[in-house]
């Protein structure tokens, strides 16, 4: 099987999943290689994400490396089974840039979601005419048609709360600066928080509003989304920028974010109190 030229994050979180199993074993790549009777191009094709693996090789260098953990030993070969072209922002693929797709497969796989937004709405509450205008106030200025499309797989993200039996939680932390910002005029923002007041009321979905009377520090301007993975060990943190998107992993990464939105958890109002204030903004305008 050829490499890939853009794994994707899903991917390629796999790889680093069992290179640190093997460098937590203190095996080399060569003698991973000559466990499974391969070159050590293709383990380190493995660990890049670059090439696939079968759940039969992961659980033997996973008892190679000694790996006790079945939970994440199990989520792994999952990650293996999953065949690229399946799902519906694929269509996408070649269009958008690869961290569209990957933020849309980390929302899909997630089992639990918390965010954390000061400036604008969590994107996947966003209505098309309040997402238009977000793109197009991006620098530098964005073709019509390349607006048109993000828009497109913006909206189609949502479908996570629709298209499953069970949707997974969501926690969205928004600060009180992000629901009085007018992106569009005041028109699109009243739409866009009356939408955010329906949103909030589905089962799965919990709105907290960190008021502008709130005494403590809140020590983030970007995007933040805290994804749970299937096991402690595969959460993943997104966070957004003008330079684009991250995604973290490193378990001090995670400790900081936990941390941090637990402090935003805090500092926010209860979810019928956050319900008022938008309710009270959307009036004003």
């Amino acid at each position: 099987m050829p490499p890939r030229d853009n794994p994707t994050a899903r991917q390629a979180r796999l790889g680093k999943e069992l290179r640190k199993l093997r460098e937590r074993a203190d095996k080399t790549a060569r003698e991973a290689a000559g466990l499974l009777s391969v070159d050590q191009a293709k383990i380190s094709h493995i660990e890049a994400g670059r090439v696939g693996v079968s759940p039969e090789r992961i659980r033997r260098l996973a008892t190679f490396y000694q790996c006790t953990e079945e939970a994440l030993i199990e989520a792994l070969c999952d990650i293996a089974q999953e065949h690229r072209g399946r799902h519906w922002f694929d269509k996408y693929r070649g269009i958008l840039a690869p961290g569209f797709l990957d933020l849309a497969e980390l929302e899909l796989h997630a089992r639990a979601m918390r965010s954390l937004t000061s400036v604008t709405l969590p994107g996947l509450f966003q209505t098309e005419n309040y997402a238009r205008a977000l793109f197009a106030g991006v620098t530098p200025k964005l073709p019509s048609d390349e607006i048109e499309i993000r828009v497109e797989h913006r909206l189609k993200r949502a479908a996570i709360f629709v298209d499953r039996p069970n949707p997974a939680p969501f926690t969205a932390i928004i600060h009180e600066a992000a629901l009085r910002m007018r992106f569009g005029g005041r028109k699109v923002t009243r739409e866009q928080l009356e939408h955010l007041i329906e949103v909030s009321k589905q089962p799965n979905v919990t709105v907290q509003v960190i008021p502008f009377t709130s005494e403590d520090f809140i020590e983030v301007t970007q995007p933040v989304l805290y994804a749970n993975g299937p096991v402690p060990q595969l959460d993943t943190v997104q966070i957004d920028s003008a330079f684009g998107g991250r995604f973290l992993d490193a378990e001090a990464d995670l400790h900081k974010y936990r941390t941090l939105l637990d402090i935003a958890e805090r500092a926010s109002l209860d979810p019928e109190a956050s319900r008022q204030i938008v309710h009270h903004i959307a009036r004003e305008l």
